[in-house]
């Protein structure tokens, strides 16, 4: 939520507080990553929110906002999203999951070897790091993302990928330079009101010794 410190600091806190709900409501342990996503995400709101108290720069909080945005949701969404999925639909989800290997290896070397600078601009934050190849990173990291969620096999999911692939058009539209900062903003809320909603069970077709209840249940006599 590219606003404020305090509109960071606020979102962070909501989102990885609904997200640890879901992390606690969750029946599966194949489902516990993307239901940690909230998690992850309302983290890096709280991260730029330091961004935003440092004033941009090149500093910690820049560098840590980019690994979380750049070389850590591409690979956590694409293998979370083939955790989750039934048994039927992963075969075709090993493409997005390649891909997020991929375009994580690339922008972790970018990350490692050059610096990441992060510009306040008015009421939202521009982050640059020099990444080669440009559309063809941004392309395998949307397919190892949106890709994954829409070849998921489950409709919330597809669902899910349908509403982002649509806000990331309009936020790249509307906000190119910033548009690494709304796009996460706008995953973050999207995604916690999709898993909310869908309440426990998880995604997909439970099979053999899928089950993993919590509380744990014992047996009483």
């Amino acid at each position: 939520m590219c606003w404020s410190a305090t509109a960071d600091l606020a979102a962070g806190t909501v989102i990885t507080a609904v997200g640890v709900v879901c992390v606690l409501r969750v029946r599966r342990a194949r489902d516990l990553p993307v239901a940690a996503l909230p998690v992850l995400l309302g983290a890096h709101q709280l991260v730029e929110a330091a961004v935003w108290n440092a004033g941009g720069g090149c500093g910690p909080a820049s560098t840590a906002w980019a690994v979380i945005a750049l070389p850590v949701l591409p690979v956590w969404v694409a293998f979370g999203v083939l955790l989750a999925a039934a048994p039927g639909a992963r075969r075709v989800l090993w493409g997005p999951a390649a891909a997020g290997l991929a375009t994580a290896a690339v922008l972790a070397y970018c990350l490692a070897t050059r610096p990441v600078d992060a510009e306040v601009r008015g009421h939202t934050i521009g982050y640059g790091v020099a990444v080669p190849y440009a559309p063809l990173v941004v392309a395998g990291y949307l397919f190892a993302t949106l890709g994954a969620l829409l070849l998921s096999g489950d409709r919330g999911l597809r669902l899910l990928g349908a509403v982002l692939a649509a806000g990331a058009v309009v936020c790249a539209a509307l906000w190119r330079l910033e548009f690494a900062s709304i796009w996460c903003a706008f995953a973050a809320s999207v995604l916690v009101l999709g898993w909310v909603r869908r309440g426990p069970g998880g995604p997909g077709r439970a099979g053999p010794g899928d089950h993993w209840f919590w509380p744990p249940r014992t047996n009483s006599r």
